[in-house]
């Protein structure tokens, strides 16, 4: 991405309890980015209305006819929707777009860090003067960035047993470093633990704790090479809950004790 600008106009989490519609039939003046958080809705796609669940990612550009409905008018009662939103403009909006081409709908998996650079977003736009506009800016780019790799990782094939698959990786690596279990990451997709473990060993060719094991490691390693705690300090914060523990896995990952693994690169340096 270029160095571009990005000015935010609106942006925000809307949780509608009544029916509500946004149409700008004349064409955008903005990009809009929506992400349904949950409930439903409609928006036009391709020229027709089309159901949004959670997880759907919109994404339209200048000049595009854009219709939002949520609810309809004259329903008893509904369910609430919820979605995050932006609204922008600027040369760093345009230099994002035209790097590849932009699907209109597509579903990305639940993804926390996406949330919460979301919420900063707001927070940040929140201030009474509107927020530092190279710190907003910075903050889009970060969320464009991330919601890149989510569509890059979305399932060609959009299935839900894959979505399942990506949102407890997701999961585990927001987690990793503290205790986790696997009834808890099953929980997240709403799975048992047998068909949760056998999701993930079939979408990623290893068991969910492989993993969280491959990013305390991972983690471990960085501190090694990086920090000068103790190696009782490294254990803890890796999530490996004992030095003797670390000492073996590592070992065993490795070929080498941590100690050992210090102390040569150390030596390299």
């Amino acid at each position: 991405m270029g160095i571009g600008g990005i000015s935010v106009q609106l942006c925000g989490h809307s949780r509608h309890q009544e029916p509500f519609r946004h149409e700008y039939r004349n064409g955008l003046d903005t990009y809009i980015i929506r992400l349904q958080l949950e409930g439903t809705c409609q928006a036009l796609v391709d020229g027709k209305m089309t159901d949004l669940m959670p997880g759907d990612l919109l994404l339209f550009r200048p000049g595009d006819i854009y219709e939002l409905r949520i609810g309809a008018h004259g329903e008893a009662k509904m369910k609430p929707s919820g979605d995050y939103f932006i609204l922008c403009t600027g040369e760093g909006m345009d230099e994002w777009w035209a790097e590849k081409k932009r699907p209109t709908l597509r579903k990305i998996a639940e993804n926390e860090r996406i949330k919460a650079t979301w919420h900063q977003l707001f927070l940040e736009k929140r201030r009474l003067d509107g927020g530092n506009p190279e710190l907003v800016t910075l903050i889009v780019r970060t969320l464009l960035r991330l919601l890149d790799r989510a569509l890059e990782e979305a399932p060609s094939v959009q299935s839900v047993a894959a979505f399942h698959a990506i949102r407890m990786r997701n999961y585990i690596e927001e987690n990793a470093l503290r205790p986790l279990r696997l009834e808890e990451i099953a929980d997240q997709a709403g799975l048992s633990v047998s068909r949760a473990v056998h999701l993930f060993k079939e979408h990623f060719g290893m068991s969910a704790m492989q993993y969280v094991q491959q990013l305390r490691l991972a983690h471990a390693v960085g501190l090694l090479e990086h920090s000068v705690l103790s190696l009782e300090q490294i254990a803890y914060e890796a999530g490996l809950s004992s030095y003797t523990y670390f000492h073996r896995v590592f070992r065993a990952a490795y070929g080498i004790s941590p100690g050992a693994y210090r102390k040569r690169r150390a030596g390299d340096d």
